[in-house]
């Protein structure tokens, strides 16, 4: 709520959260410490939108009086009466090295509690706040904040705090204000640049792949139609049908479990368009401007999408020859929330035994399941059933024989499952360094803005993986092995046991966290991050295979 300010206008400090450094999403109320509170009463209290509930935002008024272009000198604006107690609390978070953030008119403010001396014997808390605003016009584009006043904690004395307000004159845009919260040298650094290049011409190694796999068997095709006619019968029946050819019965049968596999592939396609959305939203407006913004567009975005899901998923289910579609609709419109909040579930209570800001409120769970029922599942039943009257007939190019015919032996690197595991190490190879960055904007205190390179990777992770999986489909039907939807969906989605495995390398080598809380917040979500990242890969090299093998078999000759 950024506002335009008359003089002397009433300037709110919000004091939000406090917390160990190494440990971001640990954050407790700031008066959770015992800190004391200003003597300004009357305020307005602050209504929070969906996004800051849920990541943990709890303003609460500093109670320091401020006014527009109003310096203040020096004065003391409360006392904490130390007993033991008290300064045990303070100790502790200062051996955790808490720090703590305000807002002024939404900008960020970070502070440090206090600090030990070399020895660790004397403990000290810092008292004063000096504030230096810088305004432009009638607007606030500028906040620093030094702390000052080193006072050590001795048992059952007073400990004075006091503040200073200095406002300056400042050249910097409103538009611009956030620009020194940015990390350009951390988020533009070559490497950023290499990795994107890198990964580059791997895009362009793997389609010339793809196309001459496609050119090569499309030309032989061709060549033999043109001898067949020459041929006489006994000839062509000893004719080279190799591979792929042999299971143009097979190849179109029904998935194992087309339930289940619509589902995955319908919440893929949701969350691919999800991911779309909203990098290209964040590319044009600065989600991280506000607080939780980015979460509740999310949400939106996910919300609205839904009948995405519907229309991959229900007509996938029909063309599969599925008969329980209302069943098919329910899971499909779960899977990911189900997901998602089963792990918040669990989380919270760790939070709620933490007494952590962290925890969820009963009021923003339900809302949240009001979401699912209200929203999610009516649109989801838009799209299931235009899915299945809109493409819900099954239009194969070849017919699907009566009998399956027997698969035979191959060798071991042909296997499905040594093809799976192995489908998703080149997608996962163009995404790493991208993760490295995702990682710390979200784990350490980087704010993410380059949102550009965010879609180039995306890109590029689709077409890789699109290439990895019709590959692997390739040598799998050429070893006459027709059970290609699943491979093709898990040979994708195995990124995502690889994102996993990157992710405790990050944790154990790159940051410092450390306690139950934090711990079980990283590798819970992290879970939840890696497993929607592997649908929607699974889901994309799945539609691209899925076009690959109808185009293949389109130009083949059955008698």
């Amino acid at each position: 709520m950024s506002l335009m300010y008359q003089d002397k206008e009433e300037v709110v400090l919000w004091m939000n959260t406090v917390g160990p450094y190494h440990n971001r999403q640990e954050t407790y109320k700031y008066f959770s410490l015992p800190f004391c509170v200003g003597s300004k009463k009357s305020i307005s209290h602050y209504h929070e939108t969906l996004g800051e509930a849920l990541q943990g935002v709890e303003l609460e008024f500093s109670g320091l009086d401020i006014k527009f272009k109003d310096d203040v000198m020096p004065a003391t604006y409360c006392e904490i009466d130390l007993d033991k107690e008290k300064r045990d609390a303070f100790v502790y978070a200062i051996k955790n090295h808490y720090w703590y953030q305000m807002y002024i008119d939404d900008l960020p403010i970070w502070g440090i509690v206090g600090e030990a001396d070399e020895n660790g014997e004397d403990y000290y808390l810092w008292t004063y706040k000096k504030l230096e605003i810088g305004f432009n016009g009638n607007r606030i584009v500028d906040v620093n904040l030094t702390s000052e006043g080193k006072v050590k904690l001795v048992p059952n004395t007073k400990i004075q705090m006091s503040y200073s307000v200095k406002w300056k004159k400042s050249d910097v845009k409103f538009e611009d204000r956030f620009d020194k919260y940015l990390d350009p040298s951390f988020f533009q650094h070559r490497i950023h640049w290499f990795s994107i290049f890198n990964s580059f011409m791997m895009v362009i190694f793997l389609v010339g792949l793809v196309s001459m796999i496609l050119m090569r068997t499309l030309r032989k095709d061709y060549a033999r139609y043109s001898k067949e006619e020459e041929m006489d019968d006994m000839d062509r029946d000893l004719g080279d049908e190799y591979g792929w050819k042999q299971v143009h019965g097979d190849v179109f049968r029904p998935s194992s479990h087309p339930l289940i596999f619509s589902s995955l592939i319908g919440s893929g396609c949701q969350i691919f368009a999800v991911s779309l959305i909203v990098i290209i939203v964040a590319m044009i407006e600065d989600l991280y401007t506000e607080r939780g913004s980015m979460l509740s567009t999310a949400i939106f975005v996910y919300a609205a999408t839904s009948p995405v899901n519907g229309y991959f998923g229900g007509s996938l289910y029909a063309r599969q020859g599925g008969r329980r579609w209302i069943k098919q609709m329910f899971i499909g419109a779960f899977l990911i929330p189900a997901m998602v909040c089963g792990t918040a579930f669990f989380i919270n209570f760790i939070a709620i035994y933490y007494h952590a800001s962290r925890a969820i409120p009963f009021g923003t769970m339900v809302a949240v399941c009001c979401i699912c029922f209200f929203v999610i599942l009516p649109l989801n039943l838009v799209g299931t059933i235009l899915g299945r009257n809109l493409s819900g007939q099954p239009n194969f190019p070849c017919r699907v024989n009566a009998v399956p015919r027997p698969i035979p032996e191959k060798k071991w690197f042909m296997e499905p499952a040594v093809i799976v595991c192995l489908g998703g190490i080149l997608p996962f190879g163009s995404i790493f360094i991208e993760m490295y960055f995702i990682f710390t904007s979200f784990w350490a205190y980087k704010i993410y803005y380059v949102y550009g390179f965010m879609m180039l990777v995306l890109v590029i992770l689709c077409i890789v993986t699109v290439c990895v999986t019709i590959v692997c489909t390739y040598f799998l039907l050429n070893a006459e092995d027709y059970r290609w939807q699943w491979t093709s969906f898990l040979s994708a989605a195995s990124t995502a046991i690889y994102v996993y495995m990157y992710s405790f390398y990050y944790y154990f080598f790159k940051t410092k966290m450390y306690g139950l809380f934090q711990t079980s917040f990283y590798f819970g979500y992290m879970a939840v991050f890696s497993t929607a990242l592997g649908i929607m890969c699974g889901a994309i090299g799945y539609m691209g295979t899925s076009a690959f093998v109808r185009k293949i078999y389109t130009n083949v000759k059955i008698d």
